[in-house]
């Protein structure tokens, strides 16, 4: 996504949760390198959940080579003709690719000012270009930062109800190995993020 304004002061938790949406959106982009494969390994968790998945995955990652996960996400997202999966809100939403889901993202897109990079030939549904348009909208990338019900209303109109499907799906591929690790951060960083818009607070 374009970048269109200047990154604001916020909050010390919505800034990890940002970076945490910004992460996600690396690792789901593109294989990541070996630069950031050393990143990845060198995180540390809490005892929460949301902890001991970032945990494992760290693990996973010190043992992960970039040719390993180079193959790995090309089984899972590329393949021949296509991956195993597809990770785009219209095909889970409505089972065919470039479908309403999509148009009403658009949409939203223009309304928040937040505009396609011009060398993204993917979908603006996919799964990364959502986790980084989450990770704008929180720390004021696009535009102001987002207060919290614009947040709740993007994250629920265009994540809450695909993404944690798609980070199961993720962590169960019969490809996942790194990934697996990834999905599982996933899934449970959009458990947290569902619970905290309903109660109110992110």
């Amino acid at each position: 996504m374009t970048v269109t304004a200047e990154r604001r002061e916020i909050a010390p938790e919505d800034q990890l949760r940002a970076d945490l949406y910004d992460f996600l959106a690396r690792l789901l982009a593109a294989p990541p390198d070996g630069a950031l494969l050393k990143q990845t390994a060198t995180l540390t968790g809490d005892d929460s959940e949301l902890g001991q998945a970032i945990g494992a995955m760290s693990r996973v990652a010190r043992a992960t080579r970039p040719e390993a996960v180079e193959r790995e996400y090309n089984a899972l997202f590329i393949g021949l003709g296509r991956g195993e999966l597809l990770p785009y809100g219209s095909y889970y939403l409505t089972g065919f690719l470039n479908e309403k889901p999509l148009a009403q993202l658009r949409n939203d897109m223009i309304a928040r000012r937040i505009t396609r990079a011009p060398n993204t030939f993917e979908p603006e549904d996919n799964i990364a270009s959502l986790m980084e348009m989450m990770a704008g909208l929180i720390t004021g990338r696009f535009a102001a930062p987002a207060d919290l019900e614009n947040q709740k209303t993007f994250w629920n109109r265009h994540i809450g109800p695909w993404a944690g499907h798609f980070y199961s799906d993720l962590e169960a591929a019969k490809n996942s190995v790194f990934y697996a690790s990834v999905g599982a951060v996933g899934r449970i960083f959009m458990e947290i993020e569902r619970e905290a818009f309903r109660m109110g607070g992110a």
